[in-house]
């Protein structure tokens, strides 16, 4: 039975950082590029950044970009996103996902969910 478990949300103000981690049992971490999503209330779920299977490349979303860094420990089966100069508009629940597919900012290929970490930032 496959399961993802995402860990490290919290409430944090403007400016902080946090990092997220996802542990995946029950599959084979490396055979699946792994993502992170989020939603915020009353607005449809968003790709945030994903990472290939051997961690070489990633992807972000404009809005992150050098600001958030994904990263996994395959040997972990671990995904980790490191979020720094936090803006209340990252509000938001943040899932961990996993496709057999390459990465994508769809939530379409992705077969492995998690259950989600909140994350809120106060201004």
């Amino acid at each position: 039975q496959v399961q993802v478990v995402e860990s490290g949300g919290g409430l944090v103000q403007a400016g902080d950082s946090l990092r997220l981690s996802c542990t995946a049992s029950g599959l084979t971490f490396t055979s699946y590029a792994s993502a992170w999503f989020r939603q915020a209330p009353g607005k449809e779920r968003e790709g945030v950044s994903c990472i290939r299977r051997s961690g070489a490349t990633s992807y972000y979303a404009d809005s992150v970009k050098g600001r958030f860094t994904i990263s996994r420990d395959n040997a972990k089966n671990t995904l980790y996103l490191q979020m720094s100069s936090l803006e209340p508009e990252d509000t938001a629940m943040y899932y961990c996902a996993a496709t057999a597919s390459d990465c994508s900012g769809s939530r379409a290929p992705y077969k492995y969910w998690g259950q989600g970490t909140q994350v809120t930032v106060s201004s």
